[in-house]
């Protein structure tokens, strides 16, 4: 598979202003008026956020992400999808680039809320 080019170049004070941390899945579920959404209810130690994500036609299963550890975007502004509110942003690989998506996961489990970078 031919990779995609390089975006330009950026400033670590970008990158810096992103909070990404890593969320237990605790539940996925069906979002009611959507064909690609499904909710995830993901534990960040000290909280739990419902996070869209577009995966409902990517796996064959998704309870099977009940369970996994992943990471998330926690700093975008709440949006509304398909009539729910949305409260982060699921940090996937393989998307944009046209193969089916995987999470992105520590090597091994950390506690929820941990940060990266």
């Amino acid at each position: 598979m031919p990779t995609a080019p390089i975006k330009p170049l950026t400033t670590f004070d970008v990158i810096d202003q992103l909070d990404i941390r890593v969320g237990t899945i605790e539940r996925v579920e069906e979002v009611a008026k959507s064909d690609k959404l499904m909710r995830l209810v993901v534990n960040f130690g000290d909280h739990t956020r419902n996070i869209l994500a577009g995966i409902k036609q990517e796996r064959p299963d998704p309870q099977v992400l009940v369970g996994r550890q992943a990471l998330f975007i926690v700093n975008l502004a709440p949006k509304k999808m398909a009539g729910e509110m949305s409260e982060g942003m699921l940090f996937d690989i393989g998307f944009a680039d046209g193969i089916t998506p995987v999470l992105a996961t520590p090597e091994q489990p950390v506690p929820n809320g941990t940060r990266a970078g």
